[in-house]
Protein backbone atom coordinates (compact mmCIF):
# COMPACT_ATOMS: atom_id res chain seq x y z
CA UNK A 1 0.00 0.00 0.00
CA UNK A 2 3.17 2.29 0.50
CA UNK A 3 4.62 1.44 -2.68
CA UNK A 4 1.37 2.33 -4.31
CA UNK A 5 1.35 6.24 -2.40
CA UNK A 6 5.08 6.28 -3.38
CA UNK A 7 4.24 5.46 -7.28
CA UNK A 8 1.41 7.79 -7.12
CA UNK A 9 2.91 10.42 -5.38
CA UNK A 10 7.10 10.44 -6.66
CA UNK A 11 8.38 12.50 -9.57
CA UNK A 12 10.68 10.59 -11.70
CA UNK A 13 13.99 9.79 -11.76
CA UNK A 14 15.71 13.16 -13.35
CA UNK A 15 19.70 11.62 -12.50
CA UNK A 16 20.11 15.02 -10.86
CA UNK A 17 20.54 13.93 -7.16
CA UNK A 18 19.86 17.18 -5.89
CA UNK A 19 16.82 17.41 -7.76
CA UNK A 20 15.89 14.05 -6.69
CA UNK A 21 16.59 14.43 -3.27
CA UNK A 22 14.38 17.46 -2.74
CA UNK A 23 11.38 16.19 -5.10
CA UNK A 24 11.64 12.84 -2.46
CA UNK A 25 12.06 15.27 0.97
CA UNK A 26 9.30 16.97 0.58
CA UNK A 27 6.85 13.78 1.64
CA UNK A 28 6.51 13.60 5.97
CA UNK A 29 6.83 9.50 5.42
CA UNK A 30 10.20 9.61 3.87
CA UNK A 31 11.51 11.81 6.64
CA UNK A 32 10.71 10.03 9.11
CA UNK A 33 12.03 7.09 6.99
CA UNK A 34 15.37 8.67 6.82
CA UNK A 35 15.43 10.03 10.56
CA UNK A 36 14.77 6.54 12.06
CA UNK A 37 16.56 4.87 9.41
CA UNK A 38 19.69 6.82 10.34
CA UNK A 39 19.56 6.13 13.78
CA UNK A 40 18.60 2.39 13.72
CA UNK A 41 22.01 2.45 10.90
CA UNK A 42 23.88 4.04 13.65
CA UNK A 43 23.09 1.73 16.40
CA UNK A 44 23.25 -1.38 14.35
CA UNK A 45 26.72 -0.14 13.06
CA UNK A 46 27.93 0.10 16.71
CA UNK A 47 26.39 -2.89 18.39
CA UNK A 48 26.63 -4.91 15.45
CA UNK A 49 30.49 -4.87 15.64
CA UNK A 50 30.57 -6.50 19.16
CA UNK A 51 27.92 -8.70 17.81
CA UNK A 52 30.58 -10.19 15.51
CA UNK A 53 34.04 -10.10 17.51
CA UNK A 54 31.56 -11.67 20.18
CA UNK A 55 30.26 -14.57 17.48
CA UNK A 56 26.98 -13.80 18.48
CA UNK A 57 25.69 -13.47 14.85
CA UNK A 58 23.09 -16.80 15.30
CA UNK A 59 21.80 -14.53 18.94
CA UNK A 60 20.51 -11.59 16.45
CA UNK A 61 19.07 -13.61 14.01
CA UNK A 62 17.35 -15.81 17.10
CA UNK A 63 15.87 -12.80 18.93
CA UNK A 64 14.85 -11.39 16.08
CA UNK A 65 12.64 -14.28 15.31
CA UNK A 66 11.47 -13.94 18.79
CA UNK A 67 10.97 -10.81 18.82
CA UNK A 68 8.05 -11.87 16.05
CA UNK A 69 6.75 -14.13 18.22
CA UNK A 70 6.25 -10.99 21.11
CA UNK A 71 4.49 -9.08 18.12
CA UNK A 72 2.09 -11.94 17.57
CA UNK A 73 1.27 -11.84 21.04
CA UNK A 74 0.97 -8.46 21.48
CA UNK A 75 -1.87 -8.53 18.73
CA UNK A 76 -3.88 -11.37 20.28
CA UNK A 77 -4.06 -9.34 23.37
CA UNK A 78 -4.62 -5.79 21.29
CA UNK A 79 -1.27 -4.07 22.48
CA UNK A 80 1.26 -2.57 19.78
CA UNK A 81 3.21 -5.15 18.27
CA UNK A 82 6.46 -3.26 19.20
CA UNK A 83 5.93 -3.57 23.15
CA UNK A 84 5.63 -7.45 22.90
CA UNK A 85 8.57 -7.75 20.51
CA UNK A 86 10.75 -5.64 23.15
CA UNK A 87 9.46 -8.03 25.58
CA UNK A 88 10.09 -10.80 23.94
CA UNK A 89 13.39 -10.02 23.11
CA UNK A 90 14.50 -8.43 26.32
CA UNK A 91 13.38 -12.23 28.12
CA UNK A 92 14.99 -13.95 25.24
CA UNK A 93 17.60 -12.46 25.61
CA UNK A 94 18.10 -12.71 29.25
CA UNK A 95 18.00 -16.34 28.95
CA UNK A 96 20.40 -16.64 26.30
CA UNK A 97 22.84 -14.70 28.49
CA UNK A 98 22.21 -16.75 32.10
CA UNK A 99 22.22 -19.91 30.01
CA UNK A 100 25.20 -19.21 27.39
CA UNK A 101 27.79 -17.66 29.51
CA UNK A 102 30.30 -18.66 27.61
CA UNK A 103 31.02 -18.44 23.68
CA UNK A 104 31.93 -21.92 23.51
CA UNK A 105 28.19 -23.03 24.86
CA UNK A 106 26.29 -20.39 23.75
CA UNK A 107 24.91 -21.64 20.04
CA UNK A 108 23.24 -24.64 21.71
CA UNK A 109 21.31 -22.43 24.17
CA UNK A 110 20.51 -19.96 22.15
CA UNK A 111 18.76 -22.42 19.99
CA UNK A 112 16.58 -23.82 22.56
CA UNK A 113 15.44 -20.75 23.19
CA UNK A 114 14.72 -20.36 19.89
CA UNK A 115 12.60 -23.23 19.66
CA UNK A 116 10.65 -22.25 22.64
CA UNK A 117 9.93 -19.17 21.88
CA UNK A 118 9.23 -19.80 18.11
CA UNK A 119 6.66 -22.60 19.60
CA UNK A 120 4.98 -19.54 21.27
CA UNK A 121 4.79 -17.59 18.77
CA UNK A 122 2.83 -20.35 16.24
CA UNK A 123 -0.02 -20.29 19.42
CA UNK A 124 -0.48 -16.84 19.44
CA UNK A 125 -0.78 -16.37 15.37
CA UNK A 126 -3.35 -19.67 15.71
CA UNK A 127 -5.20 -18.09 18.27
CA UNK A 128 -5.37 -14.53 16.62
CA UNK A 129 -8.68 -14.63 14.55
CA UNK A 130 -7.98 -10.90 12.62
CA UNK A 131 -5.32 -9.76 10.68
CA UNK A 132 -2.26 -9.13 12.11
CA UNK A 133 -1.07 -6.23 9.55
CA UNK A 134 1.35 -5.06 12.15
CA UNK A 135 2.80 -7.97 13.52
CA UNK A 136 3.16 -9.35 10.37
CA UNK A 137 4.72 -6.08 9.07
CA UNK A 138 7.96 -6.31 11.14
CA UNK A 139 8.68 -9.75 8.94
CA UNK A 140 9.82 -7.49 6.30
CA UNK A 141 10.25 -4.25 7.76
CA UNK A 142 8.15 -1.58 6.75
CA UNK A 143 10.20 1.61 7.32
CA UNK A 144 8.02 3.68 5.23
CA UNK A 145 5.17 3.57 7.68
CA UNK A 146 6.75 4.69 10.76
CA UNK A 147 5.16 7.92 12.23
CA UNK A 148 6.90 10.53 13.94
CA UNK A 149 6.52 8.94 17.58
CA UNK A 150 8.32 6.11 16.49
CA UNK A 151 11.05 8.41 15.49
CA UNK A 152 11.06 9.61 18.62
CA UNK A 153 10.80 5.95 20.33
CA UNK A 154 13.99 5.35 18.14
CA UNK A 155 16.22 8.40 18.69
CA UNK A 156 15.64 7.76 23.16
CA UNK A 157 16.38 3.54 22.34
CA UNK A 158 19.03 4.42 20.47
CA UNK A 159 20.61 7.15 22.97
CA UNK A 160 20.70 4.67 25.71
CA UNK A 161 22.38 2.15 23.41
CA UNK A 162 25.11 4.29 22.59
CA UNK A 163 25.16 5.76 25.82
CA UNK A 164 25.45 2.14 27.30
CA UNK A 165 27.79 0.70 24.58
CA UNK A 166 30.41 3.62 25.54
CA UNK A 167 30.31 3.09 28.76
CA UNK A 168 30.65 -0.60 28.46
CA UNK A 169 33.42 0.08 25.44
CA UNK A 170 36.32 -0.92 27.38
CA UNK A 171 34.79 -3.99 29.12
CA UNK A 172 33.57 -5.62 25.79
CA UNK A 173 36.25 -5.41 23.77
CA UNK A 174 38.53 -7.30 26.66
CA UNK A 175 35.56 -10.03 27.30
CA UNK A 176 35.41 -10.31 23.28
CA UNK A 177 39.23 -11.06 22.65
CA UNK A 178 39.76 -13.17 25.91
CA UNK A 179 36.75 -14.59 28.39
CA UNK A 180 38.94 -16.28 30.17
CA UNK A 181 41.75 -13.35 30.70
CA UNK A 182 39.02 -11.05 30.94
CA UNK A 183 37.46 -13.18 33.84
CA UNK A 184 40.68 -13.47 35.23
CA UNK A 185 41.05 -10.05 36.01
CA UNK A 186 38.04 -9.32 38.00
CA UNK A 187 35.58 -8.97 35.27
CA UNK A 188 31.79 -10.45 35.26
CA UNK A 189 31.59 -12.55 32.33
CA UNK A 190 27.85 -13.30 33.33
CA UNK A 191 27.30 -9.85 34.31
CA UNK A 192 28.37 -7.96 31.27
CA UNK A 193 26.63 -10.98 28.75
CA UNK A 194 23.40 -10.22 30.42
CA UNK A 195 23.91 -6.67 30.03
CA UNK A 196 25.07 -6.63 26.30
CA UNK A 197 22.30 -9.24 25.80
CA UNK A 198 19.78 -6.53 26.63
CA UNK A 199 21.47 -4.01 24.48
CA UNK A 200 21.22 -6.27 21.76
CA UNK A 201 17.77 -6.76 22.37
CA UNK A 202 16.68 -3.36 22.00
CA UNK A 203 18.87 -2.86 18.93
CA UNK A 204 16.75 -5.75 17.29
CA UNK A 205 13.57 -4.46 18.27
CA UNK A 206 14.33 -1.35 17.02
CA UNK A 207 16.55 -2.07 13.84
CA UNK A 208 13.16 -4.55 12.84
CA UNK A 209 11.51 -1.85 11.60
CA UNK A 210 13.34 -1.24 9.08
CA UNK A 211 14.69 -4.53 7.73
CA UNK A 212 12.35 -6.82 9.57
CA UNK A 213 12.83 -10.20 11.35
CA UNK A 214 13.65 -12.79 8.66
CA UNK A 215 16.27 -9.74 7.18
CA UNK A 216 17.90 -8.74 10.29
CA UNK A 217 21.65 -9.67 9.13
CA UNK A 218 21.43 -6.97 6.59
CA UNK A 219 22.51 -3.93 9.17
CA UNK A 220 23.23 -6.05 12.86
CA UNK A 221 26.04 -8.52 10.67
CA UNK A 222 26.48 -7.44 7.72
CA UNK A 223 27.97 -3.83 7.74
CA UNK A 224 30.04 -5.03 10.85
CA UNK A 225 31.39 -8.43 9.20
CA UNK A 226 32.58 -6.30 5.92
CA UNK A 227 34.13 -3.83 8.79
CA UNK A 228 36.22 -6.36 10.37
CA UNK A 229 37.80 -7.97 7.21
CA UNK A 230 38.69 -4.08 6.43
CA UNK A 231 39.68 -2.66 9.66
CA UNK A 232 42.72 -3.32 11.17
CA UNK A 233 41.35 -1.47 14.56
CA UNK A 234 38.46 -1.85 17.06
CA UNK A 235 37.55 1.56 16.84
CA UNK A 236 38.29 2.18 13.09
CA UNK A 237 36.22 -1.13 11.85
CA UNK A 238 33.18 0.55 14.57
CA UNK A 239 33.47 3.97 12.27
CA UNK A 240 33.44 2.14 9.05
CA UNK A 241 30.45 -0.17 10.24
CA UNK A 242 28.69 2.78 11.05
CA UNK A 243 29.73 4.11 7.64
CA UNK A 244 28.44 1.10 5.60
CA UNK A 245 25.33 1.18 7.50
CA UNK A 246 24.49 4.20 6.85
CA UNK A 247 25.28 4.29 3.17
CA UNK A 248 23.18 1.15 2.39
CA UNK A 249 20.48 2.37 4.56
CA UNK A 250 20.42 6.04 2.80
CA UNK A 251 20.53 4.29 -0.55
CA UNK A 252 18.07 1.73 0.25
CA UNK A 253 15.46 4.53 1.19
CA UNK A 254 16.45 6.47 -2.23
CA UNK A 255 16.45 3.83 -4.45
CA UNK A 256 13.20 2.70 -3.21
CA UNK A 257 11.56 5.80 -3.83
CA UNK A 258 11.69 5.71 -7.24
CA UNK A 259 11.17 2.08 -7.93
CA UNK A 260 8.24 0.18 -6.96
CA UNK A 261 10.26 -2.86 -4.84
CA UNK A 262 10.40 -2.90 -0.90
CA UNK A 263 13.16 -0.78 1.40
CA UNK A 264 14.44 -4.22 2.50
CA UNK A 265 15.45 -5.64 -0.29
CA UNK A 266 17.28 -2.56 -1.57
CA UNK A 267 19.09 -2.38 1.83
CA UNK A 268 20.11 -6.18 1.79
CA UNK A 269 21.17 -5.59 -1.70
CA UNK A 270 23.77 -3.01 -1.18
CA UNK A 271 25.26 -4.23 2.34
CA UNK A 272 25.43 -7.57 0.00
CA UNK A 273 27.22 -6.69 -3.07
CA UNK A 274 29.62 -4.33 -0.33
CA UNK A 275 30.30 -7.44 1.80
CA UNK A 276 31.35 -9.66 -1.06
CA UNK A 277 33.51 -6.79 -2.31
CA UNK A 278 35.45 -6.55 0.95
CA UNK A 279 36.50 -10.06 0.55
CA UNK A 280 37.91 -9.15 -2.78
CA UNK A 281 40.32 -7.61 -0.59
CA UNK A 282 43.52 -9.08 1.11
CA UNK A 283 42.48 -8.56 5.09
CA UNK A 284 44.74 -5.49 6.57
Amino acid sequence: MLHSLINTTASAFSWNLVSDFRSMWQYAFMQHAFEAGTIVAIVAGVIGYFVVIRRLSFAAHALSHVGFAGAAGAALIGVNPLYGLLAFTSGGSLAMAALGRKAAARDVQIGTVLAFMLGLGVLFISLYKGYATEAYSLLFGEILGISIDDVYITLVAGVFILLAAALLYRRLLFTSLDEDVAEAKGISILALSIGFMLLLAVATSIAVQVVGVLLIFALMVTPAATAQHLASRPKQGIILSVAISLLVTWLGLFVSYYVSYPVSFFIVSAAFIIYIGSRLIPKT
